[in-house]
């Protein structure tokens, strides 16, 4: 049986671009070369993308590529007019442009089965502000929020936000992940400072209450049905305010991670019961890791979502699966399983319409 042909894209014109590196990496060291013929593709920072001959943050070294923009036999073309086919791809790409469903637009527009949540799913849960109405929605607990675009920056009043929040709350860019964008404010001196960076990356940010808990993550993994892991737990080091970006990927010593958390089995079924809901919920599909607060009281509230969670050594999700007794190998086949069967599930529905109308 010829191996499939699997397109890696990492990199991507995002703030999460070096960790999108690390997860390719990864993904690229651990994928199970006797079933699969990994093409690595690099975009680089301005969004141009390229062919490489392994992950690097030098992407600009490859061959820079074009794409054939028909679904019935789309590939993709390098500069020495090589033409390039796959059979699936797997955009291990964090952030705009690469998780937020733009990518996935562009995919299922040439037919070319993906990896991972779709189009819809992914620009929901890319998005802080539509993730906590959805979840609202659906009656799962969410933590007190505000939010506000940049037009009425300058009339954000502080005193306004703390009666409806109280002190301390978080300042954060609706849009984007791995804690870039976010700060925590804890007097009215801090407050000008936060919200300059939440709107320095995006056009919206969500002024949310801050919740003293323990900081909780859970992975889940399929589709029709989808399983949950057991909770994993990040403790955080009392240097760090919350979990910052720094204390995700640069400081070692940051964070100890503990996997499985810690819980009494009711909590573990009340994290992990939510998790499914909330996957559900923003439309989900092949994995995600849910990240949710547990409070003093046993009080479960769902922070947000992660349509294309990290794969570094250090990341949760490849890591509470390895608990579960699936390796980072194993659990790279599965995803692309879980992909090609739902691409062909896919097919059932027709496209075309037959009608009396004239053109």
């Amino acid at each position: 049986m010829a191996k499939q042909k699997v397109a890696i894209l990492y990199g991507g014109r995002s703030v999460e671009h070096g960790v999108s590196i690390n997860s390719a990496k990864n993904i690229f060291e651990y994928i199970d070369k006797t079933l699969f013929d990994p093409i690595l593709i690099g975009i680089s920072p301005s969004g141009v993308w390229y062919l490489t001959n392994t992950v690097t943050k030098e992407m600009e070294r490859g061959s820079e590529l074009s794409i054939r923009l028909n679904p019935s036999n789309p590939y993709f073309i390098d500069s020495n007019g090589r033409e390039i086919s796959v059979d699936i791809v797997f955009p291990v790409l964090h952030g705009t442009d690469g998780e937020d469903g733009s990518i996935q637009g562009l995919l299922k527009a040439l037919d070319l089965p993906i990896v991972g949540t779709g189009v819809l799913g992914s620009a929901m849960s890319m998005s802080k502000l539509i993730t906590k109405r959805l979840l609202k929605e659906s009656g799962l607990p969410i933590a007190d929020f505000l939010y506000a675009y940049y037009p009425e920056k300058d009339n954000l009043q502080f005193e306004h936000i703390q009666t409806k929040l109280g002190l301390p709350f978080m300042v954060k860019s609706a849009s984007l992940g791995s804690s870039v964008g976010v700060s925590k404010v804890k007097s009215k001196e801090d407050f000008a400072l936060a919200v300059e960076e939440g709107f320095r990356y995006d056009d919206c940010v969500l002024f949310e209450k801050f919740v003293k808990g323990r900081e909780v993550e859970c992975a889940i993994l399929g589709n029709s049905p989808a399983a949950a892991s057991l909770p994993g737990e990040i403790i955080i080091s009392k240097q760090y305010e919350f979990y910052t970006f720094d204390a995700k990927y640069v400081d070692g010593n940051a964070v100890t991670i503990e996997v499985p958390a810690n819980l009494d089995a009711a909590s573990q079924e009340k994290i992990r019961s939510l998790s499914l809901q909330a996957y559900q919920a923003l439309a989900c599909e092949d994995f995600a890791r849910v990240d949710l607060f547990l409070t003093e009281s046993g009080d479960v509230y769902v922070n947000e979502i992660n349509t294309i969670p990290g794969f570094t050594n250090s990341s949760m999700f490849p890591v509470m699966w390895k608990e579960r007794g699936i390796s980072f190998s194993e659990l790279i086949t599965k995803l692309f399983h879980l992909a090609f069967d739902r691409y062909q599930k896919t097919k059932r529905a027709e496209r075309g319409f037959e009608s009396s109308l004239k053109f």
